[in-house]
């Protein structure tokens, strides 16, 4: 089963998804950021920096509050979006387009099934 470009999610409502390269693009759910509201901040980690699965990794603040993000899998952060440090707005307007937070090269491909499918956290989500 092909898992290129299939987006899957952490219960804290962060989103994941994986290239043919095992390259996982990080952002925050549409629901995380209604939630959060207009965001006016975001904080990212730097490159070259290892992450543990679930690790706190940036940081997003809105007009409501501020939120951990975190990472979904292990792996090194290869790219930031930079965008986001002038115009944080870009999450509550694509958040999974544009608005992803971080890129990171995985260390174990394989855990990408493990974390939940969009119906999954949709129904999570309703809870």
């Amino acid at each position: 089963m092909s898992t290129s470009n299939e987006v899957r999610y952490l219960a804290s409502h962060e989103w994941g998804r994986i290239d043919e390269e095992g390259i996982l693009t990080v952002g925050i759910s549409e629901h995380a950021q209604d939630l959060l509201g207009d965001i006016v901040f975001v904080e990212l980690p730097d490159l070259g920096k290892s992450l543990d699965a679930e690790e706190e990794s940036a940081i997003v603040e809105s007009v409501k509050a501020a939120s951990d993000v975190y990472s979904p899998l292990s792996g090194e952060v290869i790219e930031v979006n930079e965008k986001l440090f002038d115009e944080p707005e870009i999450v509550n307007n694509s958040p999974f387009e544009d608005g992803w937070f971080f890129k990171i090269k995985l260390e174990d491909t394989s855990a990408f099934q493990d974390l939940m499918t969009e119906d999954e956290y949709n129904a999570s989500c309703e809870e």
